[in-house]
């Protein structure tokens, strides 16, 4: 074969390839994802305000991995599918890419048809349901925190993805000079459902709540300008790095690989 008729067997070759990644939907040599779901909590685009989903790339090698903040202000994990943008999430996760999951502030309500019981869940990580039936005729049927985050973490390892579950972040509320924290109720469940799923658990409640008892109600409060829930942009970066904390404390964890080195 003479150098012209390698050229062009090599340019067809490269040309095959090509059409292969087209035509299966897939680049070559593409990066995985972390997706991010959750409340205002993860990303809010209120003035002033900040989520810490904006904020943890800041943490990544962005020529590594890509992040993608699929979180919504006042979703619940209900919501959240009830509206279907975890099925948009997983039209497009591969093998490889990950799911950082954080509800709880918006499931406390009574599950109901008025506007106040729209997101709320069943309490506990049990099968109970309710059923609802709504104005139009259209029954649901609602679930524990804890189904569906079971129903997150499954669907992921479905699709070959890593779930990876974060206790919701603390409030700016205190008692006896310390933070009140989570774990009675949503924390302790989310917990519950990494151990009984495989999942890999983020404790971010604690070690945020950790951070805030050291620097008292004054300090912790400055982070919080309008209510004690959602956090200006640099408590935001503070939820970000102790997101990363707890991403590192699981050595096994592949996700670790794509921090930046400093």
């Amino acid at each position: 074969m003479n150098q012209n008729n390698s050229f062009y067997a090599f340019l067809v070759l490269v040309l095959l390839c090509a059409a292969c990644a087209v035509g299966t939907g897939r680049k070559i040599a593409e990066k995985p994802t972390l997706y991010i779901i959750g409340d205002s909590t993860v990303r809010n685009t209120g003035e002033g305000a900040g989520g810490w989903g904006s904020y943890i790339e800041e943490h990544f090698d962005s020529t590594k991995l890509a992040v993608s903040n699929q979180a919504m202000a006042g979703r619940s994990t209900r919501t959240f599918i009830k509206e279907g943008r975890w099925d948009k999430v997983l039209s497009t996760l591969r093998p490889g890419d990950y799911v950082i999951m954080q509800f709880g502030h918006n499931e406390g309500s009574e599950p109901d048809t008025t506007r106040a019981g729209y997101r709320g869940v069943l309490r506990g990580t049990g099968d109970e349901t309710k059923e609802l039936t709504w104005k139009d005729g259209q029954v649901e049927t609602v679930h524990t925190y804890g189904w569906y985050l079971r129903k997150f973490v499954n669907d992921a390892k479905a699709k070959g993805a890593t779930p990876i579950i974060a206790s919701m972040i603390p409030r700016n509320q205190w008692q006896d000079g310390k933070v009140i924290r989570a774990t009675d109720t949503f924390g302790k469940w989310a917990k519950e459902i990494a151990a009984a799923e495989g999942a890999y658990f983020i404790d971010l409640n604690q070690i945020t709540a950790d951070k805030y008892d050291q620097w008292g109600p004054e300090k912790v409060g400055s982070y919080f300008p309008k209510d004690h829930t959602h956090t200006d942009v640099a408590g935001a970066r503070i939820n970000a790095a102790s997101v990363a904390e707890g991403i590192k404390q699981h050595k096994k964890l592949e996700l670790n690989k794509y921090f930046l080195r400093n």
